[in-house]
């Protein structure tokens, strides 16, 4: 993919670059580096999008290190790039512009859990399995989870999900107030740990999925959950995709209160055998998991099973050991890296959408003759409850042919699910790699998302060449 494709250039300010280089190497020594391997790893996609690298890396250790970096990139118009762990999949990352990024990875402190509040304050570097681990003997846990271990300042800006969406909701459900830093370098704190308030704009909201273009998060309080009682999963084989996402619209449409609901194709069932060493039917086939008391996940699973079976489905598996759905869920958090076994030398693109539930059936099939006319390697995951649902494309990049087949397919997929009434993107987020679906999905609510990046970020420093185009 070329860097024209990218869809925005954005000017580069070698003077200011270089003063701030300098300014910052002599605040922060050795928190601060240069070095090409670094900075190079703090651009890397693990997409196709080409690594455009940042000009330095500040190691930053509080809000106010964070605050007084944006301010000295501020005064010398040089963009700045929040870093998590560099998880996301659209060029988030990259700096078009040169700059420099700021590393969240020491900024890993749990500074507040309130138990009786179900709720908690982290700094942006905490990692969700971190988080997990420290909250387990209070019986409490943060149950969003993208499947890597990304930061949780990084999941909120990019409005992340995941497998237990289904019935805990994404991020913009999970945080009740945040910390950021603004474009000027004013320290920010937005909503509070009430459950709810009327009381003026919802910045909380605003910021999150803004993916660093309009603030930095530095701080943010997460509400919590109980640990289930129960928990019951397992896995049920379908004869083909139509009739695995058949059983998951009826399931979610007979209000069954699933916990957990994936799919898988047959190409990514095969790389999951491989990698994981299972041994599951090689079929299209539902991950699906129930939370609640003893007797309510056990009737909840008999009520799927039957579901499943009058879609066309096969057995509904139990995994009765904590240790046998352990196994079969990271085998579904490494599908990625399974798939990528399926043609080995092969560039790895992935790419999601979201469709209201009643279309993704229609959508899923669609893509599916897609795919097979074009000739294309792909293996297909979804967290199918919430009616999203991801492609892994394994390309050739030295063939030009095969790059334009795959950007067809994207383009096909992501205009589909718009013209459906869906979403170009339901949780990987905008970056650089969908900017030019937002026109057709948002209409003029695109010129209102530019004017909100023009006042609170009149300069354009804030992670330029993401979302919208002009800054």
């Amino acid at each position: 993919m070329s860097l024209a494709s990218l869809q925005q250039t954005v000017d580069r300010n070698d003077a200011g670059i270089d003063l701030v280089v300098k300014i910052l190497a002599q605040r922060f020594g050795e928190r601060f580096s240069a070095a090409q391997a670094v900075r190079e790893q703090h651009a890397h996609t693990t997409t196709w999008l080409p690594t455009q690298a940042p000009d330095g890396v500040v190691f930053a250790r509080s809000t106010e290190e964070v605050a007084e970096t944006v301010r000295v990139c501020a005064e010398h118009r040089v963009p700045v790039i929040p870093f998590g762990t560099g998880s996301s999949l659209e060029g988030h990352v990259n700096a078009p512009a040169g700059g420099i990024s700021i590393d969240m990875s020491q900024m890993n402190e749990i500074l507040a859990v309130h138990p009786e509040d179900l709720d908690c304050t982290v700094q942006a570097g905490v990692t969700r399995t971190q988080l997990n681990a420290h909250l387990r003997d209070t019986g409490l846990f943060f149950p969003i989870d993208p499947g890597a271990d990304a930061s949780l300042g990084g999941m909120a800006a990019t409005r992340a999900s995941g497998t237990n969406a289904v019935r805990y909701g994404t991020m913009k459900d999970a945080v009740l107030a945040l910390t950021a830093v603004m474009a000027d370098g004013r320290i920010v704190r937005t909503g509070g740990r009430a459950r709810k308030s009327s009381a003026g704009y919802d910045l909380t909201r605003l910021l999150v999925g803004s993916e660093g273009t309009l603030g930095v998060i530095t701080e943010l309080t997460l509400r919590l959950h109980g640990i289930p009682e129960a928990v019951s999963g397992g896995v049920c084989p379908f004869p083909d995709l139509e009739t695995a996402c058949n059983a998951v619209i009826m399931t979610i449409q007979c209000g069954l209160p699933v916990a957990r609901i994936e799919l898988l194709d047959t190409n990514q069932v095969r790389a999951c055998n491989a990698y994981s060493k299972l041994d599951l039917a090689e079929t299209p086939t539902l991950f699906v998991e129930f939370h609640g008391t003893q007797a309510g996940v056990r009737e909840q699973s008999d009520l799927f099973g039957e579901i499943a079976r009058d879609c066309g489905g096969g057995d509904f598996v139990w995994a009765t050991q904590a240790e046998e759905r352990t196994r079969l869920w990271s085998a579904r958090h490494d599908a990625y890296w399974a798939a990528m076994g399926l043609r080995p030398g092969a560039k790895g693109v992935s790419t999601d959408v979201c469709v209201p539930i009643s279309r993704l059936a229609d959508c899923i099939a669609e893509t599916n003759r897609d795919i097979e006319t074009m000739g294309l390697v792909t293996a297909i995951v979804g967290h199918v409850g919430d009616g999203n649902f991801h492609v892994l494309v394994l390309v050739d990049t030295d063939d030009p042919a095969e790059i334009a087949a795959a950007e067809e397919f994207i383009e096909r997929l992501n205009w589909r699910a718009i013209d459906m009434g869906g979403t170009c993107t339901g949780e990987h987020g905008v970056g650089q790699g969908k900017m030019k679906y937002l026109a057709r999905e948002h209409g003029a609510g695109l010129d209102v998302m530019r004017a909100i990046k023009t006042a609170l970020d009149p300069m354009n420093i804030l992670n330029p060449g993401k979302i919208v185009a002009g800054g």
